[in-house]
């Protein structure tokens, strides 16, 4: 076999290739992430999986549409948060801090999958088959249909493949998998983005429904190349802090279903627990006299929960003040922090500022900033806000309160959980129905001041 070898340079970050190494990426413009590596050319073909069949072009009209069909877990938080169930020949990818339950969810799944009579096949390259064992049977997992195989060279784990030839596969991690004619290490952006086109190739030539569980890098991205979340049809984070119990697992790609759904988890001793009402564990540890505290429905995807924000407002001693948060953009933060001061005549220049989301979730949607600025102005007056009221509303840097999407669900969650007033933007009113106009008492307000007011006087 003729094989040709040459040097190439790939960023670490976004998987760009050029001949000479150069300090920022042109492609991402990130710095110093450039790795040198050698790139083989072979005469033979590429890729070791291939379809069985060449493809053809159909014409459109000619193609039966059919219902995607749908494997279920029975785990129905999950089931739920991916659209229904598993698709055959799916290629999912899943991603998350070291130690957050990844493998614990990926052995869930694989016992529901395999008591169904599919057969499984876990890839445990970083850990022995021991080892999982005794993760399997701390869960109580007992199945003949799932196989262990402890390997991380691809020709090895392709060729049990073609043996077992298993309905699910599941591959933990895809960044400890290796090809040998490749002469970078494991996890290296050219070996990533082989391993996972050729995982890629079996699932969808073969039918195989197919899990890849990635690392992650420091800043929370998977680590290797962009390509990798491409390739997929499903990418799943988990998210919250380790030292709590409660995982968010949030769907960010998803080809057959919703995305940014989210559903709850609470890590037991018998693995990842489901936990079908969020609002009340996120709640359920609320202390109704606190300052600076301030209940906002938010959605996450399709489903509305309930969270609580809290600020903290304290004197500072330094000439540059502290803006800290956890669960909210700190860019988004001083935004709000400049329209209270600018709109308001607070003096957070004098203050620091610190907010947080209970419970360790993200909210990235901009019904938060009418809450993130209540509770900042309780906590600065040190008055209490109503704990029977809850607050919705998107702020401008002009002062007004914007509308926000999908009010009545936010507003039928609030009902649920025993909320009496709710404070919404004025052009949110005109579009509810009187039967929900008579369950909560709704208040609405154009501009910031006067919401303030308020609910401080």
């Amino acid at each position: 076999m003729a094989v040709k070898q040459k040097s190439v340079w790939y960023c670490s970050d976004c998987g760009h290739k050029q001949t000479k190494w150069a300090g920022q990426c042109s492609q991402c413009s990130n710095w110093n992430t450039f790795q040198e590596e050698i790139e083989i050319k072979s005469t033979e073909r590429r890729f070791e999986s291939q379809p069985k069949a060449n493809s053809k072009p159909v014409r459109l009209k000619e193609i039966s549409l059919t219902k995607t069909p749908r494997i279920k877990t029975f785990i129905n938080e999950y089931d739920r948060l991916i659209g229904g169930g598993q698709v055959p020949g799916s290629l999912t990818l899943v991603g998350g801090d070291p130690g957050i339950g990844k493998s614990t969810l990926m052995l869930q799944l694989s016992a529901a999958l395999a008591m169904q009579g599919l057969i499984v096949l876990y890839v445990c390259g970083e850990e022995s088959v021991e080892q999982t064992s005794m993760r399997a049977e701390r869960l109580g997992i007992e199945t003949d249909n799932l196989l262990l195989l402890s390997e991380t060279n691809f020709s090895l784990i392709k060729a049990q493949i073609e043996h077992v030839k298993p309905d699910i596969l599941i591959v933990d991690s895809i960044q400890i998998v290796y090809k040998a004619e490749i002469t970078s290490s494991p996890g290296s952006v050219s070996q990533v983005r082989e391993t996972a086109t050729e995982f890629m190739h079996i699932a969808k030539g073969h039918g195989i429904t197919t899990f890849l569980i990635g690392h992650v890098t420091k800043s929370g991205e998977i680590a290797g190349p962009r390509l990798l979340e491409h390739l997929v049809d499903t990418v799943l984070y988990f998210e919250g802090d380790k030292q709590q119990n409660y995982r968010m697992i949030r769907v960010v790609k998803n080809r057959f279903g919703p995305t940014d759904e989210i559903a709850v988890f609470q890590m037991q001793s018998k693995g990842l627990v489901e936990v079908p009402n969020p609002s009340q564990v996120f709640l359920e540890e609320r202390r109704k006299e606190n300052v600076g505290s301030v209940i906002i429905p938010t959605i996450e995807g399709t489903r509305p929960i309930l969270i609580e924000a809290q600020a903290l407002v304290t004197e500072t001693f330094f000439p540059t003040p502290s803006r800290r948060s956890a669960g909210l953009d700190p860019n988004r933060l001083a935004l709000l922090l400049a329209v209270l001061e600018k709109r308001m005549g607070f003096q957070m220049h004098k203050c620091d500022v610190f907010v947080s989301i209970a419970g360790g979730m993200r909210i990235v949607e901009p019904g938060l900033d009418l809450g993130i600025l209540v509770a900042v102005a309780s906590s600065m007056r040190n008055k209490r806000i109503d704990p029977e009221t809850v607050i919705i509303g998107e702020v401008g840097l002009g002062g007004e309160i914007r509308s926000v999407t999908r009010m009545e669900s936010r507003l039928k969650e609030a009902i649920h959980m025993g909320f009496s007033r709710c404070i919404i933007p004025s052009r949110n009113v005109k579009g509810l129905s009187d039967e929900l106009k008579n369950k909560i008492n709704i208040v609405g307000f154009d501009v910031v001041d006067d919401a303030v007011r308020a609910l401080l006087n």
